[in-house]
C-alpha cells in the first residue's frame, strides 16, 4: 500500500554521496542518479527538504577523539555538510529541478541563511530546499537537524537513507537471524533500545508526531520510491 505525502524531508549521510574504494569526497555520478531520484519524486508535486551530512568529509566525534576540542571540531564538520549540500544543488540544476542551499551558518555568498518562512515559501514555489551546516551549534548532529527542520516546517515524514534495508532487532552485519521490521511505534524501538537516530532528533520527532521511514539507498529507485510513497524499508511512528 503507498502512502501520501505532501511535504517531506529527506536525510542523506555525506558518506552516501562517495564511491565505495574511490579517492574522490563527491562522487558526481551518485549525486546525479540520486538528483534524478529526487527529480521523479518532485514531479509528482511533493515538497522536498533535504539535509545532508558531512561525514564523507570529516566527523567532528572522531576528530574529537584524537585530540581536537570538539566543538571546533564539530564546526569544521558543518563547514563539510556545506560542501555536500551545493553539490546536491548543482545536480539538481542540472536535471532541471530548482533548489536553493539554506545554511546554519551565514554564508552569502554561496547559500542564504536559514530563515524558516522563507525555507517554506521556497517549498510551496515548488524548489527543493537543501539544508546546510547542521543545527548552526556543535554536539547536534545532522540527524537531529533533520528532525528540527522538519519539526519547524510541518513535515509529513523523515525519510532516512542507509546503507541498511531497515531496522533490525540486532544488528545484521552480526547476526544472521536478525528479523527486520516493517512497522515500529516509537515506544518500541525505544524499549528495545533500538538505535534509529540519536536520542534529542528521536525525541523530537516523537513529541511532534513526525514518522521516520529508514531505508537502503544503495537499491536502485529506492531514494524515489521512498519519496513517492511506495513501502520499502521501516516506518516508525
Amino acid at each position: 500500500m503507498s502512502r501520501q505525502y505532501k511535504r517531506v524531508v529527506l536525510k542523506l549521510s555525506g558518506e552516501a554521496l562517495r564511491e565505495v574504494g574511490s579517492e574522490d569526497n563527491i562522487s558526481p555520478e551518485i549525486v546525479e542518479n540520486i538528483a534524478n531520484q529526487i527529480k521523479a519524486a518532485h514531479q509528482t508535486g511533493l515538497e522536498i527538504a533535504i539535509v545532508v551530512g558531512g561525514g564523507n568529509f570529516w566527523r567532528g566525534a572522531a576528530a574529537a577523539g584524537r585530540g581536537m576540542d570538539r566543538a571546533t571540531a564539530d564546526y569544521v564538520g558543518m563547514l563539510a555538510t556545506v560542501m555536500n549540500a551545493i553539490a546536491v544543488q548543482s545536480m539538481l540544476e542540472a536535471v532541471g529541478v530548482p533548489s536553493r542551499v539554506q545554511t546554519a551558518i551565514e554564508m552569502k555568498n554561496v547559500a542564504e541563511p536559514f530563515i524558516r518562512r522563507i525555507a517554506i515559501r521556497h517549498l510551496e514555489k515548488g524548489r527543493v530546499v537543501i539544508f546546510g551546516a547542521g543545527t548552526g551549534n556543535p554536539f547536534f548532529t545532522t540527524d537531529t537537524t533533520a528532525a528540527l527542520r522538519a519539526s519547524e516546517l510541518g513535515a509529513d515524514v523523515i525519510f532516512k537513507a542507509t546503507n541498511v534495508d531497515g531496522v533490525y532487532n540486532k544488528d545484521p552485519n552480526q547476526h544472521d537471524d536478525a528479523v527486520r521490521y516493517e512497522n515500529l511505534t516509537f515506544n518500541d524501538a525505544l524499549s528495545q533500545n533500538l538505535k534509529v537516530m540519536d536520542g534529542t532528533a528521536f525525541t523530537l520527532c516523537q513529541d511532534n508526531d513526525i514518522p521516520i521511514v529508514v531505508f537502503d539507498m544503495g537499491d536502485p529507485g529506492n531514494i524515489r520510491k521512498a519519496l513517492t510513497g511506495e513501502s520499502v524499508g521501516t516506518i516508525i511512528n
